[in-house]
């Protein structure tokens, strides 16, 4: 499902500058222990030693949709366990700069929870504990393991693995004359679509798209849609005749009001859930979400996952694999930290409570061939039409990846706004990730 994450190597002071955070972690970072490349050291799990009190941080303890469902499996843990976990939380679009600072400056030690996509940018702090052994023999997917690795070091333990695609309002789809389980499956045919969407009035947005520079990452798949590889080896591809072909597609969309204006993951989702969008990007994590705010009670049964079009009858459809972990932060509190996240991410009963509350793809074939799992229509139906051809993002190799995908937001941008050209963004767009790269 995902592609191998090799890691060039780089420095922790270039990994925070690539991060955008330099100067302040720097500053909290000067009396923290040189760091390397290379896993931390130390052995996370208890290996027979009584358990202490440790720390767990993650975004999901800000999201109301699903911070029930990680209280429940802390206080399950304290309970049985004797010990008490501080918890320490920040929006997700913050997460990980605020937790490089904690991390780098020491501030930080135990459990946290990572976006995958963060593997990289942790690992070159030299404070992740390689936690192969707590995976070994625990019943995780081989996909599932490897989307939590980085450079062949096992830097976290897998949690949920899926994958971001097209969500769709079937009974919305039903009124322009479409079907979820008949989608077009190309991009003329898509935007045909979009248009026969647009003519339902009432102000529907047929398509809630990331417009704003915070999500503007999801243009990456749609030029992945039209051929672009995105990156050649170390070189950056971005500024192809494939990706200046996506940008102007999605221009186009924007300028007929097929998408939306200053729209991110959490305004489509809130679109969504209010019927004022027909369909929108996102993980399976967002069914918690769209339905607890929906006041459509019934919006659960409408919920359609649909493959992505592609340019061309034949290719396959484009995802991004999408997944959460726990990595073990070196320091006071690991070893208790590592049997918590071996806990959390292969426990059956741990997971399947974690399961009833936020319906993520679990990451172990124990948990995936459950009763409570396979028979759940929209997980099934995502793993099917999405999960199934997802691969990882190839930026995510490179430690400066996010600010990477700012600069390529930032130009995208532009020419939504109508003040750059395509080509001559996406040629800019290149040129600024290629610095990054080095």
């Amino acid at each position: 499902m995902s592609t191998s994450l090799p890691n060039p190597l780089i420095t922790r002071r270039r990994a925070l500058q690539f991060l955008g955070i330099g100067a302040a972690a720097a500053a909290l970072a000067g009396c923290a222990p040189t760091a390397s490349g290379g896993p931390a050291a130390g052995a996370a799990g208890l290996n027979g030693a009584d358990p202490t009190d440790f720390s767990f941080a993650s975004w999901s303890l800000t999201e109301e949709s699903a911070k029930p469902a990680l209280e429940g499996t802390l206080s399950s843990y304290e309970k049985a366990k004797g010990v008490a976990v501080k918890r320490t939380a920040f929006p997700y679009n913050e997460y990980i700069n605020q937790l490089m600072l904690q991390v780098t400056g020491g501030q930080f030690t135990g459990a946290a929870h990572v976006d995958v996509a963060w593997l990289g940018s942790l690992a070159a702090t030299g404070k992740l504990q390689d936690v192969s052994a707590l995976a070994s023999g625990r019943g995780y997917t081989s996909s599932a393991l490897q989307a939590a690795t980085f450079d062949g070091v096992q830097y976290a333990l897998p949690w949920t693995i899926g994958a971001i695609g097209l969500i769709a309002n079937s009974e919305t789809l039903g009124k322009a004359g479409l079907s979820a389980d008949a989608f077009p499956t190309t991009v003329d045919e898509f935007e045909k679509a979009l248009v026969s969407l647009k003519g339902l009035g009432g102000g529907l947005i047929p398509y809630a798209a990331s417009t704003k520079a915070a999500q503007l990452k999801d243009i990456l798949i749609w030029m992945q849609t039209f051929g672009s590889p995105l990156v050649d080896g170390d070189t950056i591809t971005i500024g192809d005749d494939a990706s200046v072909e996506a940008v102007a597609w999605y221009k186009g969309l924007y300028d007929q009001g097929l998408i939306a204006a200053d729209v991110d993951r959490f305004d489509a989702r809130s679109l969504f859930a209010q019927g004022r969008a027909a369909m929108y990007d996102d993980a399976p994590v967002g069914r918690g979400a769209v339905t607890k705010e929906s006041p459509d009670a019934n919006l659960a049964t409408k919920l359609a996952p649909v493959s992505r079009p592609v340019l061309k009858k034949g290719d396959t459809p484009r995802a991004l694999v999408w997944g959460g972990a726990i990595a073990v932060v070196n320091g006071t509190g690991a070893a208790t930290a590592g049997d918590f996240a071996q806990y959390a991410t292969s426990d059956l009963d741990a997971i399947l409570a974690d399961y009833a509350m936020r319906g993520l793809p679990p990451a172990t074939t124990e948990a995936l061939s459950s009763s409570e799992v396979a028979s759940d229509a929209f997980g099934a139906q995502f793993s099917e039409r999405i999960t199934a051809t997802a691969s990882s993002n190839p930026l995510w190799k490179f430690t400066a990846y996010s600010q990477i995908e700012s600069a390529i937001a930032d130009r995208v941008q532009a020419v939504l706004i109508g003040s750059a050209s395509p080509k001559d963004a996406m040629k800019q767009a290149g040129e600024a990730a290629q610095k990054l790269v080095g």
